[in-house]
Formats: structure tokens, sequence, C-alpha cells
């Protein structure tokens, strides 16, 4: 494959940074999601009313109908930019609604997607539960089936901004009695239902982003349900595609900010004479390359299949670690007083290393991220 861009997409690249840079706000995003609605809102309609959102939604949606390729050209470029992240939009943008384009019927696209792009609507994902967190097939949330409607009993927890969102993208089990990938559904939900009650998770950077969500009987119409009764394994690995794959090209472009700015505090403090220093920086800095040479490869078969494949757990498995290794060495460069810091106290560099733990549970986890990687890219035999 070769990384290369035509005369055209390089121009549109010139036309993101000019708009970015006229446009990028002056002010920083407040950091708990309850204090950043607005400002995520209000971003997301500029964003939109300028024609930058939904780079390559259809355009019957609100979207530009341009290619995936100049879509990572955007989200390259929004990152150079240091545009403010997305924030309680990023369900809605990056996975919800491509899951919609790619499933959901014409009636489901037509109400839920303007709305995204507009930043009108906030989503959240309800996947995870208690007892079911990177094992996804495992889930009990049960649906009961009452003529028009599904009645819903459960429990999700981790989902992202629930207690700011409109709607949630949720994987329930709607066949009594079945098990595993069988029998599951992948359904809208109204978060202002009756019976649903929302308990927000403070994580250890300070921020509340996280809820556990319960559902007492609450009620979703059968219409809501995307892909048809008992589809929902499939709709969720499309969602789940689109998270591990280009969901995350803005932080990669981060990543390759970062090692450059650490290899810089590493020549102000001398420390780049550790020869064990400079090698791990060395490693990063080609570690950094080798993702974006991934990602460019996984566009391609995006740009030829429609969605993201397996090889995005490779990139998602990767591109965490790699990221959880910078930050590491972020503390190390600073002698370790980046721990002495509060997260309220506006240290960025606080807050990427306290986020940082994360990295390797959202989206799946690590471990399943290896077992994707090796059943369906290896041919190994399941691991259970």
């Amino acid at each position: 494959m070769e990384i290369s861009f035509s005369s055209e997409e390089n121009h549109f690249r010139e036309e993101c940074r000019q708009w970015l840079e006229a446009n990028v706000p002056s002010e920083r995003r407040p950091h708990d999601a309850a204090d950043a609605i607005d400002f995520d809102k209000a971003w997301q309609r500029r964003l939109f009313d300028a024609g930058w959102a939904g780079i390559n939604w259809p355009t019957e949606y609100g979207g530009r109908g341009l290619s995936i390729v100049q879509q990572v050209i955007w989200l390259e470029e929004y990152a150079k930019a240091h545009a403010p992240w997305i924030g309680a939009n990023f369900v809605g943008n990056n996975h919800g609604g491509p899951t919609l384009i790619l499933n959901a019927s014409d009636e489901q696209k037509a109400y839920h997607l303007p709305r995204i792009l507009k930043g009108e609507a906030i989503w959240c994902q309800g996947f995870s539960e208690p007892g079911a967190g990177s094992d996804l097939a495992g889930i009990k949330t049960m649906g009961r089936v009452e003529d028009d409607e599904i009645v819903v009993n459960g429990s999700k927890i981790w989902t992202s901004f629930a207690h700011v969102a409109d709607w949630q993208e949720l994987v329930l089990r709607t066949e009594e009695g079945s098990q595993r990938q069988r029998g599951l559904s992948w359904a809208i939900c109204d978060m202002h239902a009756p019976g649903i009650t929302i308990r927000p998770i403070r994580k250890i950077s300070g921020q509340t982003e996280f809820a556990q969500v319960f559902y007492d009987d609450v009620r979703i119409p059968i219409a809501n349900v995307v892909g048809g009764l008992g589809n929902g394994w499939k709709i969720a690995m499309s969602t789940l595609s689109f998270e591990r794959g280009t969901g995350f090209i803005a932080e990669q472009v981060k990543h390759g900010q970062r090692i450059e700015e650490l290899i810089e505090l590493a020549r102000a403090n001398g420390m780049i004479k550790d020869d064990r220093i400079a090698g791990s920086l060395a490693q990063m800095r080609a570690e950094v390359a080798a993702v974006r040479a991934m990602t460019y490869r996984n566009i391609s078969e995006v740009v030829r299949l429609g969605q993201p494949g397996p090889e995005a757990s490779v990139i998602r498995l990767f591109s965490a670690e790699l990221g959880q290794r910078l930050e590491r060495m972020g503390v190390l460069l600073r002698g370790g007083d980046i721990l002495d810091f509060r997260y309220e106290s506006g240290d960025e560099a606080v807050g990427d290393y306290l986020r940082g733990f994360a990295a390797t549970i959202a989206g799946g986890s690590a471990q399943i991220q290896r077992d994707i990687i090796g059943e369906r890219l290896l041919g190994l035999p399941k691991s259970r």
C-alpha cells in the first residue's frame, strides 16, 4: 500500500487547516461532562454550520458525502490544530452514527443522523454490564417483547455521558433463554424514558463521564430496534469496529505530537544523554509511524469493504498500549513530580497520564483485543 494523497485531497487538507486556524476556540473545554455539555453542543453546531461535521456522512442527513480518506484528513488536521475534544458528541459521531448509516432503516436515519451532526442530540453507549464488561456476549439485561414494545430490565455500567445523553445505543437480550451471541438486539433507547435511573461514576482523574444505568420496566418501541430483533450481535460488532478503527485517529495524531514533545523535554533536561531513555524515545517514535501506517491500511479496507474489519483490533491495542508508554515516559522525564499535582490544577499532563489507565480497557480490554486478533486474524482456537 502506498501512503500518498491526490492533489484534490491535499487541497482539501489545506482547506481544513485554514478553517481550523481561524475557528478553533481559544477557551479550554471544561473537564467535567456536565460542565462541558453546553460547550460540546455549541462547538458541534459550529462545525455543522460551517460544513465540517459528518465529512463522509450522506448529504441527505446533513453530511458532506465526501470520502473516508477525506474524513481521515479532517481528523488528522483537527488533532494537529489542537481543536477541542468533541466530548459528549463522541459516541454519536464516531460509532453510533456510522452504525446507523450502515444498518438502520431510512426512518431511523432521517430522524437521528441530522440531530447528531447538529449537536442537538447526545448519545451514550449501553454495552458493558457489572457482570459482563469486555465479555459482551455475557450480557443479561433483558428485553421482554410485548406487542409493539420491548420492556427492559437490567443494568449497564461504564456508560460514557449517560447523565447528559438523550439517546443510547443499547444491546440487550430479547430472546428468553438465549445464550452468548444469540438472541441479542441493538436498540435506540430514549434516555429520558420512565424507569431509567442514572448513577454517575467519578473517575481516577476526578472527572465524571461514566455512569451506571438501571432499567426498571423501561419501554422501547420495537420500531427503535436496528437491524431487526435477534441481530444485535452483528450490529454491535459493526459498532465496535468503528470504535476501534477510525474512532481513534485523533488519538494517534496526538501520540505523534506527544513523542516530539517528550524528545524536546529530554533534550532540555539533559536526560536524552541516557542511552536507555534515548533508545526508548526512538522506539516510540518508530511505533507512532507504524500505527499511522496500520491506520492507513485499515482505511483502505474500509474503502473496499464499507466498514473496518478485525484488523481494527490490532490498531486499537497497539495505539492504547503505546499511549500508556508515552505517558509513563512523561512521568519519568518530569522526575515523577506529575503525581504531586491535582487534576483540577489544569495541568493537562496529569489528566493524560490518569486517563491512560483506561486506554487498555475502553472499547474492549487488551485481553479481548488479543482474543480477536488470535481467532479472527491468526486462525487460533478460541480461548474459551
